[in-house]
């Protein structure tokens, strides 16, 4: 068994709505979600120009390896209505592989830990909420510490509907 954290993301359509949607579909088709965080509204991060997203990030026990958990999630976001258009334009739905176990993958398909979480509020503020303690196993820093050294300073907070 592997122990999963997934990054979901979405600024377009009903995005409470959606990320619900995918949350248990991930329940279905990977294994079951033991932590959730809470949502978080947060601005876009790379293409700027577009609206606010909500993000979450769910802890998940899986069977599955890595990048068969990639096929998965894309199936996933494909069935809620995800096009791909723009590299971080808006979307439906984005389901993001943060960590698998302590897992350091580099393949064609799949970067694991996710490549730029280390760099992200909008991941590191909800990652922290649920595993503070959880160690990148590159950086050997815990998500808190990730999260303190930051660069990135936009605006994360807690989603009220």
């Amino acid at each position: 068994m592997h122990t999963v954290y997934f990054l979901l993301g979405a600024n377009l359509g009903d995005r409470a709505a959606t990320l619900q949607r995918a949350l248990e579909a991930i329940q279905i088709d990977l294994g079951p979600v033991l932590l959730q965080s809470s949502l978080y509204e947060t601005a876009a991060w790379g293409v700027t120009e577009q609206p606010a997203f909500l993000n979450q990030v769910l802890k998940v026990l899986s069977v599955f390896p890595a990048e068969e958990m990639l096929e998965k999630t894309q199936a996933i976001e494909n069935r809620l209505g995800r096009v791909r258009r723009e590299k971080w334009g808006s979307r439906v739905i984005d389901i993001d592989l943060l960590y698998v176990d302590e897992t350091v993958l580099n393949s064609e398909k799949l970067t694991v830990p996710h490549p730029f979480l280390h760099e992200r509020r909008f991941t590191l503020v909800p990652l922290s909420e649920i595993a503070p303690a959880f160690e990148h196993p590159v950086f050997h820093k815990t998500n808190r510490q990730l999260l303190a050294e930051c660069p990135d300073k936009s605006d994360v907070r807690k989603w009220v509907p």
